[in-house]
C-alpha cells in the first residue's frame, strides 16, 4: 500500500506525477535526450570529472588564443577542484589568458543587497582570484579590468556588459538543490507564471535565496552552519545563460557512501518539463553539456541504513 502527501509548502515545483517519473530514470537512461544538442554524459570518477571540467576551460583558452580571438566566459564558483588543475596547465604550458573577459555568475549579498568585500572569507571574489585568476603567473593572467563580478555597484548594468561583447561565448555552472543555474531560485519562477519566453528575457537581479540553497551552501561551504550563509545574492539570469553561444555544466553533488544530494535534481532539470519553477529545464532548449559524476547518476533509492 503506498503513502501519498502532499510536497512541502516552500517548494515551487509541485507536480508529483512529473517527480515519480524522473525520479524513476534508471542510471542506464539518463544520458537518453530528446534534444540532440543537449549533450548529457557520465562520467565516473571524482579525478576524471575535475580534470574533464579542467581541460574544457583550458582548451576553450587556447583554441580562442591561437584563433586570434577573445574569449568571454561565464564562471561559477562551485565546485573548485578543476581551477587548481587548469591553472597547473595554464602555467605549465605558458598559456596566455590576455584575450580573456570573465564573468562571475554570482555574488552573495546582505540584506540590504551590499555584497562583500574581498577579505570576507566567503566572497565568491576571493575564491575565484585565490583559487583560479590570482594563481596564474602574472604574464598570463587576464588584466584586472576584463575580470568581472556582480557587486551591489555593477548588477545593474551587468547584463549589458555581456551583451555588449555579443554574449558569452560559453557559461560554465552547475544545479542547485532546489534547481537553481547560479542563484536564479525556483521561487522567482512564480513571477513569470507560465510565460517561458518573458522568463528566459529576465536578466540580472538581487536575489532571496531560497531555503533549499541555504542549507546546501550551509552544508558545502560554511560548515553546516545555515546561520552563516547570507541571505541574499546577486546573479546573472537567464538572458544571460541562453544568450550564451554554448553551456557547460558540472553537476557532483555527491558526498561518498552512496549519498548524493543531487540526483533527484539532476533528474528533473533534465528530464522534467521546461518551467520557470525548475530552472535548470530552460537548458534542455540550448546546445551544451550536461555532465554528470558517477555518484550523482546512480538510481534514486530510499536509504534507512
Amino acid at each position: 500500500m503506498k503513502f501519498r502527501y502532499d510536497l512541502a509548502r516552500f517548494i515551487p515545483y509541485r507536480d508529483m506525477a512529473v517527480c515519480e517519473r524522473v525520479r524513476g530514470i534508471p542510471r542506464e537512461q539518463i544520458t537518453q535526450h530528446r534534444n540532440p544538442a543537449f549533450k548529457i554524459r557520465v562520467i565516473d570518477t571524482p579525478a576524471e570529472f575535475y580534470l574533464g571540467f579542467a581541460l574544457d576551460i583550458v582548451r576553450r583558452i587556447r583554441e580562442s588564443l591561437e584563433a586570434g580571438q577573445r574569449l568571454v566566459a561565464i564562471f561559477p564558483v562551485g565546485p573548485m577542484p578543476q581551477y587548481d588543475a587548469a591553472v597547473e596547465m595554464i602555467n605549465r604550458l605558458r598559456i596566455s589568458c590576455g584575450h580573456v573577459i570573465s564573468f562571475n555568475m554570482d555574488e552573495y549579498a546582505d540584506q540590504d543587497g551590499n555584497t562583500p568585500p574581498l577579505s570576507w572569507e566567503g566572497s565568491f571574489q576571493r575564491a575565484m582570484m585565490e583559487n583560479f585568476f590570482g594563481r596564474l603567473d602574472p604574464d598570463l593572467r587576464p588584466p584586472e579590468s576584463q575580470i568581472h563580478f556582480p557587486t551591489k555597484e555593477r548588477i545593474r548594468d551587468y547584463g549589458k556588459r555581456i551583451a555588449d561583447l555579443g554574449g558569452a561565448d560559453v557559461c560554465y555552472g552547475g544545479i542547485g538543490w532546489c534547481g537553481h543555474v547560479a542563484f536564479w531560485e525556483a521561487h522567482l519562477g512564480l513571477e513569470f507564471g507560465e510565460d517561458l519566453e518573458a522568463y528566459k528575457k529576465a536578466g540580472p537581479r538581487c536575489v532571496e535565496l531560497h531555503p533549499m540553497t541555504i542549507m546546501q551552501n550551509a552544508l558545502h561551504s560554511f560548515g553546516g552552519d545555515w546561520s552563516w550563509v547570507p541571505p541574499k545574492a546577486n546573479t546573472i539570469g537567464p538572458a544571460e545563460i541562453l544568450g550564451a553561444k554554448d553551456r557547460s555544466f558540472w553537476l557532483d553533488g555527491y558526498l561518498g557512501g552512496g549519498v548524493s544530494w543531487q540526483r533527484f535534481i539532476a533528474r528533473l532539470v533534465a528530464h522534467g518539463p521546461v518551467n520557470t519553477l525548475v530552472p535548470g529545464s530552460m537548458l534542455q532548449t540550448a546546445p551544451g553539456t550536461y555532465t554528470v559524476l558517477g555518484g550523482v547518476a546512480d538510481n534514486c533509492t530510499i536509504q534507512m541504513k
